[in-house]
């Protein structure tokens, strides 16, 4: 996942998120649906057909419309030596990739499959969320999905899975898959995200106890806020703290973010914690809600965030303010945990409070993707193609839109903090809750340096290294979305 993304809008739908769609990159993804004008849908082209040739000519005519760097787009480029249309979208927007503004967040996706995600989070699969250490050759679960097969089964954060198959007689070792072609093998011998392919897995659970049962993808409804972790009211020395991770911005998310902020505002918190270490972003109007909620100390005139499109596009630029709602909280304090597959909506919200929060916020655990932009989506219906194209920046009261490094360089406070899959998300020893708990308190930290700060070395136990989420070559919108999710 690699992050990185922020926005959709449906047809338009603004989709602030990261996962790209090509080039072996994984990315934190979107800013979708509702949030801000849609632009409106440029008109399909005369002819309906779905040829190779036909949905390249298209997917051109849109980038070259929309792009937010229409200066990086080569004057022309022949379709005719690429075999898709997503490597031909790579291949026009090279240069901008090579400038490190657009990492894949340019890519073509089916509108019926993204639909179906970004409304209620259906997708297929097992319901894992993967990370792999490279190095070591090693691959952990670091979430398992509510509803779906794989937690049934027993597998759970801090699984290792130690070898995948067909059968059982031909199972592989992960660290022979490593080996013959890297996270690339990993993620191929899982098979397609479509429901009824079936894997055989051993795995070993976090208590230590190996298991070999096969496990079949099916059709599953994402909760963005887990039932089971994702809402807390932890007591941190004396002062009831509230903790919530989301896991995506979706439409489904809305309603469980007002039920969380109302049992936030009911109990009198004031002081959070915002777990969105694997979020890499998804609609933008999700994105405003989670910090309207954030905003019942704010004034109507608080800006929120810009949206600003390209000069010829400039009559979608939006200005958006602070919208508070019945639910909202008027926090003193937030820490806000991150990874590098923190993008795109999530960093909006994060970016959005740092003007009126300053000092009382810090990010925790290490620095995020990088995405302060994000894609519009365009309509082939014929094709059920939906291109999302980077067409708008955003920033936030103070002007800030420039973190393509991530946003520890933006806030006044970070603090260090590995990922630590032995313990549950929420549980207030896990490395990162208990970091983000120390900062409201007024604990002293290490900062986070770099774009990649992780584990120190007296920290690099097997569960809390440095890990990269598994992500396969063309991800699904839902991988997309949730990056490492299989």
């Amino acid at each position: 996942m690699a992050l990185r993304k922020s926005g959709s809008i449906l047809a338009l739908a603004a989709l602030l998120s990261a996962c790209g769609g090509g080039g072996g990159s994984s990315n934190v993804v979107s800013l979708p649906p509702g949030g801000g004008p849609a632009p409106a849908p440029t008109p399909a082209p005369v002819s309906t057909t779905c040829s190779l040739q036909a949905r390249q000519n298209w997917a051109f005519e849109q980038i070259n419309e929309w792009y937010l760097f229409p200066e990086t787009l080569p004057a022309g480029l022949s379709p005719a030596p690429y075999g898709s249309v997503q490597e031909y979208i790579d291949a026009i927007t090279a240069t901008a990739r090579s400038q490190g503004r657009d990492r894949f967040f340019t890519f073509i996706t089916s509108i019926a499959e993204e639909e179906a995600f970004l409304n209620s989070g259906a997708t297929a699969g097992f319901g894992i969320r993967l990370s792999y250490d490279s190095a070591a050759s090693r691959l952990f679960v670091l979430e398992a999905f509510e509803g779906a097969p794989a937690l049934a089964t027993g597998i759970d954060r801090g699984t290792e899975i130690l070898a995948i198959g067909t059968s059982s007689a031909g199972l592989q070792s992960v660290s022979s898959l490593f080996a013959q072609g890297g996270a690339a093998a990993v993620s191929s011998a899982l098979g397609p995200s479509t429901a009824g392919t079936s894997r055989v897995l051993r795995f070993r659970d976090a208590a230590g106890q190996e298991t070999t049962t096969t496990v079949t993808k099916a059709n599953y409804a994402l909760q963005p806020v887990s039932p089971r972790y994702g809402v807390q009211i932890l007591d941190n020395g004396g002062i009831r703290t509230g903790y919530v991770n989301l896991r995506t911005f979706i439409d489904s998310a809305e309603p469980q973010l007002r039920d969380a902020f109302l049992q936030f505002r009911n109990a009198g918190v004031t002081e959070l914690v915002i777990d969105l270490r694997y979020n890499g972003g998804g609609l933008v109007r999700t994105a405003q809600l989670f910090a309207d909620l954030l905003g019942r100390n704010r004034f109507a005139s608080d800006l929120l965030s810009v949206t600003r499109f390209r000069p010829s596009k400039a009559a979608n630029n939006e200005t958006r303010n602070f919208q508070p709602q019945p639910q909202s909280v008027a926090p003193t304090r937030i820490a806000f945990i991150t990874t590098g597959a923190s993008a795109s909506a999530s960093e909006l919200v994060i970016n959005a409070m740092i003007p009126y929060l300053g000092a009382e916020m810090a990010l925790i655990g290490s620095n995020s993707f990088g995405k302060p932009v994000g894609q519009v989506g365009l309509d082939r219906a014929a094709c059920d193609d939906r291109i999302r194209i980077v067409a708008f920046a955003t920033e936030n009261a103070a002007g800030n839109a420039d973190y393509y490094d991530g946003l520890a360089g933006s806030v006044a406070n970070s603090c260090q903090a590995p990922d630590d899959i032995s313990l549950p998300l929420g549980n207030p020893g896990e490395a990162s809750t208990a970091r983000a708990l120390g900062f409201l308190s007024g604990a002293a930290c290490t900062p986070i340096s770099g774009a990649a700060a992780g584990a120190t070395a007296g920290q690099r136990e097997p569960l809390a290294l440095p890990r990269q989420l598994l992500m396969p070559e063309r991800p699904t919108p839902a991988q997309r979305e949730l990056p490492g999710a299989f």
